[in-house]
Protein backbone atom coordinates (compact mmCIF):
# COMPACT_ATOMS: atom_id res chain seq x y z
CA UNK A 1 0.00 0.00 0.00
CA UNK A 2 1.21 3.45 -0.85
CA UNK A 3 -0.12 6.62 0.68
CA UNK A 4 -1.55 9.61 -1.17
CA UNK A 5 0.79 11.53 -3.39
CA UNK A 6 2.32 14.58 -1.68
CA UNK A 7 1.27 17.97 -2.97
CA UNK A 8 4.83 19.23 -2.81
CA UNK A 9 7.87 17.17 -3.83
CA UNK A 10 10.48 15.83 -1.48
CA UNK A 11 13.07 18.27 -0.20
CA UNK A 12 15.63 16.66 -2.51
CA UNK A 13 13.88 18.36 -5.39
CA UNK A 14 15.39 21.70 -4.37
CA UNK A 15 18.82 20.19 -4.85
CA UNK A 16 17.84 19.27 -8.40
CA UNK A 17 16.92 22.80 -9.52
CA UNK A 18 20.39 23.18 -10.97
CA UNK A 19 19.61 20.19 -13.18
CA UNK A 20 16.41 21.71 -14.53
CA UNK A 21 16.31 22.49 -18.24
CA UNK A 22 16.87 26.22 -17.96
CA UNK A 23 16.87 26.59 -21.75
CA UNK A 24 13.10 26.08 -21.67
CA UNK A 25 12.64 28.69 -18.95
CA UNK A 26 14.93 31.25 -20.57
CA UNK A 27 13.45 30.83 -24.05
CA UNK A 28 9.89 31.24 -22.70
CA UNK A 29 10.92 34.32 -20.70
CA UNK A 30 12.79 35.85 -23.66
CA UNK A 31 9.79 35.31 -25.93
CA UNK A 32 7.56 36.97 -23.33
CA UNK A 33 9.82 40.02 -23.14
CA UNK A 34 9.85 40.28 -26.93
CA UNK A 35 6.08 39.91 -26.86
CA UNK A 36 5.70 42.74 -24.33
CA UNK A 37 7.86 45.05 -26.45
CA UNK A 38 5.96 44.17 -29.61
CA UNK A 39 2.55 44.55 -27.95
CA UNK A 40 3.62 48.01 -26.81
CA UNK A 41 4.75 48.95 -30.29
CA UNK A 42 1.53 47.63 -31.84
CA UNK A 43 -0.85 49.25 -29.34
CA UNK A 44 0.72 52.34 -27.75
CA UNK A 45 -1.26 54.69 -30.01
CA UNK A 46 -4.55 52.90 -29.40
CA UNK A 47 -7.09 54.33 -26.91
CA UNK A 48 -6.24 51.46 -24.55
CA UNK A 49 -2.62 50.56 -23.86
CA UNK A 50 -2.52 46.76 -23.65
CA UNK A 51 1.07 46.53 -22.41
CA UNK A 52 0.46 46.91 -18.64
CA UNK A 53 -2.24 44.25 -18.79
CA UNK A 54 0.01 41.88 -20.69
CA UNK A 55 2.82 42.51 -18.18
CA UNK A 56 0.45 41.49 -15.39
CA UNK A 57 -0.51 38.32 -17.29
CA UNK A 58 3.16 37.44 -17.82
CA UNK A 59 3.87 37.95 -14.10
CA UNK A 60 0.90 35.77 -13.16
CA UNK A 61 2.02 33.23 -15.75
CA UNK A 62 5.43 32.96 -14.10
CA UNK A 63 3.69 32.31 -10.77
CA UNK A 64 1.49 29.62 -12.37
CA UNK A 65 4.56 28.06 -13.98
CA UNK A 66 6.35 27.90 -10.62
CA UNK A 67 3.34 26.39 -8.84
CA UNK A 68 2.83 23.67 -11.47
CA UNK A 69 6.56 22.96 -11.46
CA UNK A 70 6.49 22.21 -7.73
CA UNK A 71 3.22 20.24 -7.74
CA UNK A 72 3.76 16.60 -8.70
CA UNK A 73 2.20 16.04 -12.12
CA UNK A 74 1.01 12.61 -10.96
CA UNK A 75 -1.28 14.37 -8.50
CA UNK A 76 -2.77 16.38 -11.36
CA UNK A 77 -3.28 13.32 -13.56
CA UNK A 78 -4.91 11.56 -10.60
CA UNK A 79 -7.36 14.48 -10.48
CA UNK A 80 -7.64 14.72 -14.27
CA UNK A 81 -11.18 13.34 -14.52
CA UNK A 82 -12.80 15.96 -12.24
CA UNK A 83 -10.61 18.64 -13.85
CA UNK A 84 -11.75 17.50 -17.30
CA UNK A 85 -15.42 17.37 -16.31
CA UNK A 86 -15.12 20.80 -14.69
CA UNK A 87 -13.56 22.26 -17.84
CA UNK A 88 -16.33 20.76 -20.00
CA UNK A 89 -18.87 22.20 -17.57
CA UNK A 90 -17.35 25.65 -17.99
CA UNK A 91 -17.51 25.26 -21.77
CA UNK A 92 -21.19 24.39 -21.46
CA UNK A 93 -21.73 27.38 -19.19
CA UNK A 94 -20.16 29.66 -21.81
CA UNK A 95 -22.88 28.67 -24.26
CA UNK A 96 -25.52 29.83 -21.75
CA UNK A 97 -24.14 32.95 -20.07
CA UNK A 98 -20.85 33.63 -21.87
CA UNK A 99 -19.98 36.97 -23.43
CA UNK A 100 -19.25 37.41 -27.11
CA UNK A 101 -15.96 38.79 -28.42
CA UNK A 102 -14.55 38.55 -31.90
CA UNK A 103 -17.62 36.79 -33.27
CA UNK A 104 -17.54 33.91 -30.75
CA UNK A 105 -19.33 33.44 -27.44
CA UNK A 106 -16.24 32.12 -25.71
CA UNK A 107 -15.71 34.21 -22.57
CA UNK A 108 -16.77 33.93 -18.95
CA UNK A 109 -16.35 36.73 -16.47
CA UNK A 110 -17.70 39.75 -14.68
CA UNK A 111 -17.33 43.22 -16.18
CA UNK A 112 -13.91 43.77 -17.80
CA UNK A 113 -12.40 40.66 -16.19
CA UNK A 114 -12.86 37.41 -18.05
CA UNK A 115 -11.20 34.25 -19.27
CA UNK A 116 -11.64 31.66 -22.00
CA UNK A 117 -12.57 28.21 -20.62
CA UNK A 118 -11.32 26.72 -23.89
CA UNK A 119 -7.74 27.28 -22.71
CA UNK A 120 -8.47 25.55 -19.40
CA UNK A 121 -10.03 22.70 -21.40
CA UNK A 122 -6.83 22.20 -23.41
CA UNK A 123 -4.81 21.67 -20.24
CA UNK A 124 -7.43 19.44 -18.59
CA UNK A 125 -7.80 17.34 -21.75
CA UNK A 126 -4.03 16.83 -22.00
CA UNK A 127 -3.93 15.64 -18.37
CA UNK A 128 -6.90 13.30 -18.83
CA UNK A 129 -5.56 11.82 -22.08
CA UNK A 130 -2.15 11.27 -20.48
CA UNK A 131 -3.79 9.42 -17.59
CA UNK A 132 -6.02 7.30 -19.82
CA UNK A 133 -3.38 6.34 -22.40
CA UNK A 134 -0.77 5.64 -19.70
CA UNK A 135 -3.09 3.13 -18.05
CA UNK A 136 -3.43 1.20 -21.33
CA UNK A 137 0.22 0.11 -21.01
CA UNK A 138 0.49 -1.79 -24.29
CA UNK A 139 2.66 -1.13 -27.38
CA UNK A 140 -0.27 -0.84 -29.82
CA UNK A 141 -3.62 0.72 -28.95
CA UNK A 142 -6.79 -1.12 -29.87
CA UNK A 143 -9.50 0.51 -31.97
CA UNK A 144 -11.68 0.81 -28.88
CA UNK A 145 -8.94 2.60 -26.96
CA UNK A 146 -8.29 4.95 -29.89
CA UNK A 147 -12.02 5.63 -30.14
CA UNK A 148 -12.29 6.45 -26.43
CA UNK A 149 -9.29 8.76 -26.63
CA UNK A 150 -10.93 10.47 -29.58
CA UNK A 151 -14.14 10.93 -27.61
CA UNK A 152 -12.19 12.51 -24.73
CA UNK A 153 -10.81 15.12 -27.12
CA UNK A 154 -14.02 15.45 -29.16
CA UNK A 155 -16.27 16.54 -26.27
CA UNK A 156 -14.46 19.82 -25.45
CA UNK A 157 -13.62 20.27 -29.12
CA UNK A 158 -17.30 20.14 -30.08
CA UNK A 159 -18.30 22.52 -27.28
CA UNK A 160 -15.70 25.05 -28.45
CA UNK A 161 -16.77 24.63 -32.09
CA UNK A 162 -20.38 25.46 -31.19
CA UNK A 163 -19.34 28.87 -29.75
CA UNK A 164 -18.31 29.10 -32.72
CA UNK A 165 -14.51 29.11 -32.43
CA UNK A 166 -13.32 26.57 -34.99
CA UNK A 167 -9.70 27.72 -34.81
CA UNK A 168 -9.39 26.97 -31.10
CA UNK A 169 -11.39 23.75 -31.52
CA UNK A 170 -8.96 22.54 -34.18
CA UNK A 171 -6.04 22.84 -31.73
CA UNK A 172 -7.28 19.73 -29.91
CA UNK A 173 -6.48 17.67 -33.02
CA UNK A 174 -2.65 17.96 -32.94
CA UNK A 175 -2.72 17.26 -29.20
CA UNK A 176 -4.70 14.06 -29.74
CA UNK A 177 -2.63 13.03 -32.76
CA UNK A 178 0.68 13.49 -30.95
CA UNK A 179 -0.43 11.52 -27.90
CA UNK A 180 -1.89 8.71 -30.01
CA UNK A 181 1.34 8.51 -32.00
CA UNK A 182 3.34 8.02 -28.81
CA UNK A 183 0.66 5.75 -27.33
CA UNK A 184 1.02 3.35 -30.27
CA UNK A 185 -1.11 3.24 -33.42
CA UNK A 186 -0.92 1.16 -36.60
CA UNK A 187 -0.35 2.74 -40.02
CA UNK A 188 -3.68 1.52 -41.40
CA UNK A 189 -5.47 3.21 -38.52
CA UNK A 190 -3.75 6.49 -39.43
CA UNK A 191 -4.98 6.08 -43.02
CA UNK A 192 -8.54 5.47 -41.83
CA UNK A 193 -8.20 8.43 -39.48
CA UNK A 194 -7.12 10.75 -42.30
CA UNK A 195 -10.08 9.63 -44.43
CA UNK A 196 -12.43 10.17 -41.50
CA UNK A 197 -10.91 13.61 -40.93
CA UNK A 198 -11.60 14.58 -44.57
CA UNK A 199 -15.20 13.40 -44.26
CA UNK A 200 -15.68 15.31 -41.00
CA UNK A 201 -14.05 18.41 -42.51
CA UNK A 202 -16.52 18.28 -45.40
CA UNK A 203 -19.38 18.02 -42.92
CA UNK A 204 -18.01 20.97 -40.93
CA UNK A 205 -17.81 23.03 -44.14
CA UNK A 206 -21.40 22.24 -45.11
CA UNK A 207 -23.20 22.28 -41.78
CA UNK A 208 -21.05 23.96 -39.08
CA UNK A 209 -18.99 26.80 -40.53
CA UNK A 210 -20.49 30.26 -40.54
CA UNK A 211 -20.61 32.25 -43.82
CA UNK A 212 -17.72 34.51 -42.74
CA UNK A 213 -15.60 31.44 -41.95
CA UNK A 214 -16.25 29.95 -45.40
CA UNK A 215 -15.33 33.31 -46.91
CA UNK A 216 -11.96 33.19 -45.14
CA UNK A 217 -11.21 29.82 -46.73
CA UNK A 218 -12.30 31.04 -50.17
CA UNK A 219 -10.08 34.10 -49.75
CA UNK A 220 -7.16 31.84 -48.84
CA UNK A 221 -7.70 29.84 -52.04
CA UNK A 222 -8.16 33.01 -54.14
CA UNK A 223 -6.26 35.81 -52.32
CA UNK A 224 -7.01 38.47 -54.92
CA UNK A 225 -10.75 37.86 -55.08
CA UNK A 226 -11.65 40.41 -52.38
CA UNK A 227 -8.59 42.55 -51.47
CA UNK A 228 -10.62 45.18 -49.61
CA UNK A 229 -12.96 42.76 -47.85
CA UNK A 230 -12.22 39.24 -46.63
CA UNK A 231 -8.72 39.33 -48.14
CA UNK A 232 -7.72 42.61 -46.49
CA UNK A 233 -6.08 41.13 -43.39
CA UNK A 234 -3.78 38.71 -45.14
CA UNK A 235 -2.90 41.29 -47.80
CA UNK A 236 -1.81 43.84 -45.18
CA UNK A 237 0.00 41.15 -43.23
CA UNK A 238 2.02 40.11 -46.30
CA UNK A 239 2.92 43.74 -46.96
CA UNK A 240 4.12 44.12 -43.36
CA UNK A 241 6.23 40.95 -43.46
CA UNK A 242 7.72 41.76 -46.85
CA UNK A 243 8.57 45.37 -46.02
CA UNK A 244 10.72 44.28 -43.07
CA UNK A 245 13.39 42.89 -45.43
CA UNK A 246 16.67 41.97 -43.67
CA UNK A 247 16.82 44.14 -40.54
CA UNK A 248 13.37 45.75 -40.46
CA UNK A 249 12.12 49.32 -40.41
CA UNK A 250 12.99 49.79 -36.75
CA UNK A 251 11.12 49.67 -33.46
CA UNK A 252 7.77 51.50 -33.69
CA UNK A 253 8.61 52.48 -37.28
CA UNK A 254 6.43 49.98 -39.15
CA UNK A 255 3.98 51.63 -41.53
CA UNK A 256 1.41 48.83 -41.56
CA UNK A 257 1.15 48.71 -37.76
CA UNK A 258 1.68 52.35 -36.83
CA UNK A 259 -0.69 53.64 -39.51
CA UNK A 260 -3.23 51.00 -38.42
CA UNK A 261 -3.52 49.21 -41.75
CA UNK A 262 -2.92 45.85 -40.05
CA UNK A 263 -5.90 44.55 -38.01
CA UNK A 264 -5.51 42.54 -34.78
CA UNK A 265 -1.84 43.54 -34.74
CA UNK A 266 -1.34 43.01 -30.99
CA UNK A 267 -3.02 39.57 -30.98
CA UNK A 268 -3.30 37.28 -34.02
CA UNK A 269 -0.98 39.29 -36.30
CA UNK A 270 1.72 40.24 -33.81
CA UNK A 271 4.24 38.20 -35.80
CA UNK A 272 3.67 40.49 -38.80
CA UNK A 273 4.45 43.52 -36.61
CA UNK A 274 7.65 41.86 -35.42
CA UNK A 275 8.66 40.99 -39.00
CA UNK A 276 8.07 44.55 -40.23
CA UNK A 277 10.03 46.18 -37.41
CA UNK A 278 12.91 43.71 -37.08
CA UNK A 279 12.95 42.01 -40.47
CA UNK A 280 14.48 38.64 -41.24
CA UNK A 281 16.87 38.95 -38.29
CA UNK A 282 14.02 39.37 -35.82
CA UNK A 283 12.00 36.54 -37.37
CA UNK A 284 14.94 34.12 -37.21
CA UNK A 285 15.63 35.12 -33.60
CA UNK A 286 12.06 34.45 -32.49
CA UNK A 287 11.76 31.20 -34.45
CA UNK A 288 15.11 30.16 -32.97
CA UNK A 289 13.76 30.72 -29.45
CA UNK A 290 10.71 28.62 -30.29
CA UNK A 291 13.02 25.92 -31.65
CA UNK A 292 14.99 25.93 -28.39
CA UNK A 293 11.76 25.59 -26.39
CA UNK A 294 10.33 22.78 -28.54
CA UNK A 295 13.55 20.80 -29.00
CA UNK A 296 14.37 20.89 -25.29
CA UNK A 297 10.76 20.01 -24.50
CA UNK A 298 11.09 16.98 -26.79
CA UNK A 299 14.22 15.97 -24.87
CA UNK A 300 12.20 16.14 -21.66
CA UNK A 301 9.73 13.66 -23.17
CA UNK A 302 12.55 11.34 -24.22
CA UNK A 303 14.05 11.20 -20.72
CA UNK A 304 10.80 11.23 -18.72
CA UNK A 305 10.66 8.56 -16.05
CA UNK A 306 7.25 7.09 -16.96
CA UNK A 307 4.71 6.72 -19.75
CA UNK A 308 2.38 9.25 -18.14
CA UNK A 309 5.05 11.94 -18.17
CA UNK A 310 6.01 11.21 -21.77
CA UNK A 311 2.41 11.44 -22.96
CA UNK A 312 1.74 14.63 -21.03
CA UNK A 313 4.80 16.44 -22.42
CA UNK A 314 4.02 15.29 -25.96
CA UNK A 315 0.43 16.49 -25.69
CA UNK A 316 1.44 19.91 -24.37
CA UNK A 317 4.23 20.35 -26.92
CA UNK A 318 1.95 19.28 -29.77
CA UNK A 319 -0.58 22.05 -29.35
CA UNK A 320 2.07 24.68 -28.54
CA UNK A 321 4.06 23.71 -31.65
CA UNK A 322 0.95 23.76 -33.81
CA UNK A 323 0.01 27.21 -32.51
CA UNK A 324 3.44 28.46 -33.60
CA UNK A 325 3.26 26.68 -36.96
CA UNK A 326 -0.26 27.83 -37.81
CA UNK A 327 0.11 31.44 -36.67
CA UNK A 328 3.37 32.03 -38.53
CA UNK A 329 1.95 30.36 -41.66
CA UNK A 330 -1.24 32.42 -41.36
CA UNK A 331 0.49 35.80 -41.41
CA UNK A 332 2.15 34.98 -44.75
CA UNK A 333 -1.02 33.57 -46.29
CA UNK A 334 -0.13 29.88 -46.31
CA UNK A 335 -3.23 28.85 -44.33
CA UNK A 336 -6.67 30.42 -43.82
CA UNK A 337 -6.98 33.18 -41.24
CA UNK A 338 -8.40 32.18 -37.88
CA UNK A 339 -7.96 33.35 -34.29
CA UNK A 340 -4.85 31.36 -33.39
CA UNK A 341 -2.51 33.39 -31.11
CA UNK A 342 1.25 33.03 -30.91
CA UNK A 343 2.49 31.50 -27.62
CA UNK A 344 4.18 33.99 -25.24
CA UNK A 345 4.02 36.81 -27.85
CA UNK A 346 0.36 37.55 -28.55
CA UNK A 347 -1.66 39.68 -26.16
CA UNK A 348 -4.18 37.72 -24.12
CA UNK A 349 -4.49 36.60 -20.53
CA UNK A 350 -6.02 33.14 -20.86
CA UNK A 351 -3.59 31.92 -23.51
CA UNK A 352 -0.57 33.47 -21.78
CA UNK A 353 -1.45 31.63 -18.57
CA UNK A 354 -1.96 28.40 -20.54
CA UNK A 355 1.47 28.70 -22.18
CA UNK A 356 3.20 29.22 -18.83
CA UNK A 357 1.14 26.46 -17.19
CA UNK A 358 2.22 24.04 -19.92
CA UNK A 359 5.83 25.12 -19.40
CA UNK A 360 5.59 24.48 -15.66
CA UNK A 361 4.19 20.99 -16.23
CA UNK A 362 6.91 20.15 -18.76
CA UNK A 363 9.62 21.27 -16.33
CA UNK A 364 7.91 19.34 -13.53
CA UNK A 365 7.98 16.14 -15.57
CA UNK A 366 11.66 16.71 -16.27
CA UNK A 367 12.82 17.28 -12.70
CA UNK A 368 10.80 14.36 -11.32
CA UNK A 369 12.96 11.88 -13.11
CA UNK A 370 15.25 12.42 -10.07
CA UNK A 371 12.72 12.20 -7.22
CA UNK A 372 10.04 9.95 -5.73
CA UNK A 373 11.65 6.79 -7.08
Amino acid sequence: MTGPRPLWPESSLLAQLSGMDWAIVLSAFALSLIGLATVYSASYELPLDFTPRQAIWVALGLVVMAVLFFVDYHLLTDLSLPLYLGACGLLGLVLVIGSQRGGAQSWLGVGPLGFQPSEVAKLATALFLARYLAEVNRPILSLQQIFLAGVIALVPMALVAVEPDLGTAAMFVPMLAGMLLVGGIRLKVWVVGVIAFVVVAAGVWLFVMQPYQRERVRTFLEPGSDPLGAGYQVRQSKIAVGSGQLTGRGYKQGTQSQLRFLPARHTDFIFAVLAEEWGFVGVVTVLGLYAVFIVNGARVALRARDREGILLVVGLLSFISFHVLYNTAMVVGLVPITGIPLPFLSYGGSFTLLAFAATGLILGVDVRRFVNR
